[in-house]
């Protein structure tokens, strides 16, 4: 290593180009850039597709509140409030946006903080519950 100039055994940019370590940054760069457009891609693949079934959602809302309000005159009142409680969400799954959605939620964290905190606990519990029993089948 040349004591006057401590880089030149690291590939300075001289007549013979960049330096390894020059390159090495290059590559990183690129790299990360390449997962970054990558991590991009995923996210507004999964919204596409989460877009793309609320439709259908809604549709099979709408048609288990059908079957419900059908059979309500044999069932009792709570019956026919849960089919219009299912109707209800159709109808704000087919008109509300992802985005929508997401601001709503948030909204209601907001306003109910511990509920909230719970729900999700409990949604997490049966998550995980359900990825262990689908991976011991």
């Amino acid at each position: 290593m040349d004591e006057k100039n401590p880089q030149s055994s690291y590939g300075s940019m001289g007549t013979e180009g960049p330096g390894p370590i020059t390159r090495m940054k290059e590559r990183i760069t690129e790299k990360v850039t390449d997962a970054k457009s990558k991590v991009s891609d995923f996210g507004r693949d999964a919204a596409n597709k989460l877009e793309s079934t609320r439709e259908t959602a809604a549709s099979a809302l709408d048609s288990t509140a059908s079957s419900l309000q059908a059979g309500t005159n044999r069932l009792s009142s709570a019956a026919r409030t849960a089919a219009d409680s299912l109707q209800s969400t159709a109808n704000y799954v087919r008109d509300t946006n992802l985005q929508g959605m997401m601001e709503d939620l948030r909204g209601v964290v907001k306003r109910y903080p511990g509920q909230s905190l719970a729900a999700a606990a409990i949604i997490g519990f049966l998550v995980a519950r359900g990825f262990r029993s689908s991976s011991s089948d």
